[in-house]
């Protein structure tokens, strides 16, 4: 017998197959639970009106569950063209690609949806740190922990150099900072604040927690295939 044939290695696709299931049962949930006003917005977003559905909140929220399946399916191509290269974790990375896109993209859009005056009413600052806190409500404090809560989830997953809390919570700031400042400059009608900052990155840095088991930890490698070997000098 020989004991020196290593164990095979668990399928590669399982991650894969785990964050795909958390993304559908986080869909199903979702749809459960804000069924009602996304049901309200439908009929405008599938008659492709700009008015009623890229400007409200539930329009977003609807095209951004409505376009999951694109998702999924955009992150099956990455992952096949990557396994056909020889790349491994090809399922993983291409998820996250994808999830941190999907996932963040909407919220930003929706964070930059002008108010009732914009471009009239100048631009409001608030840099007291916790004074805005208390008037969120939780509704609007679990909505600033979602922001970013994708793209610190998937960051460490995909980039190797992100595999850090600290790190994390740097990129959630700095990106948040990005989208107050444009909401200032733009004069979108809102409060730029510095307990969105803070929000904003506590919730991307949460996530990456819950995402560390699967976190990268070296540079894209091709998969162990069998290479010719080298002739040998007679």
């Amino acid at each position: 017998m020989n004991h020196d044939v290593p164990l095979s290695a668990p399928p590669r696709r399982t991650g894969g197959i785990v964050f795909l299931g958390l993304a559908v049962l986080g869909s199903v949930g979702a749809l459960f639970v804000l069924r009602r006003p996304l049901m309200m917005s439908a009929p405008t977003c599938m008659a492709g009106r700009w008015h009623g559905c890229f400007d409200t909140f539930n329009g977003v929220v609807f095209l951004t569950l409505v376009t999951l399946p694109l998702a999924v399916l955009m992150a099956w191509l990455l992952a096949r063209r990557r396994r056909a290269a020889g790349v491994s974790s090809a399922w993983p990375l291409s998820l996250a690609e994808v999830g941190m896109v999907h996932g963040t993209v909407p919220f930003v859009w929706m964070i930059l949806m002008p108010g009732a005056g914009a471009g009239i009413v100048p631009g409001r600052v608030s840099l007291v740190p916790l004074r805005d806190l208390v008037t969120m409500g939780p509704l609007g404090i679990v909505g600033n922990l979602l922001v970013f809560a994708s793209l610190g989830f998937f960051a460490p997953m995909r980039f190797a150099a992100l595999a850090s809390v600290p790190r994390v919570l740097a990129l959630g700031a700095g990106c948040s900072v990005l989208v107050e400042t444009a909401q200032y400059v733009l004069r979108l009608d809102r409060v730029s604040s510095v307990d969105d900052v803070l929000v904003n990155a506590a919730g991307a840095a949460l996530a990456a927690l819950a995402s560390r088991r699967w976190w990268r930890t070296a540079p894209d490698t091709p998969s162990d295939r069998p290479r010719p070997a080298l002739a040998q000098a007679v």
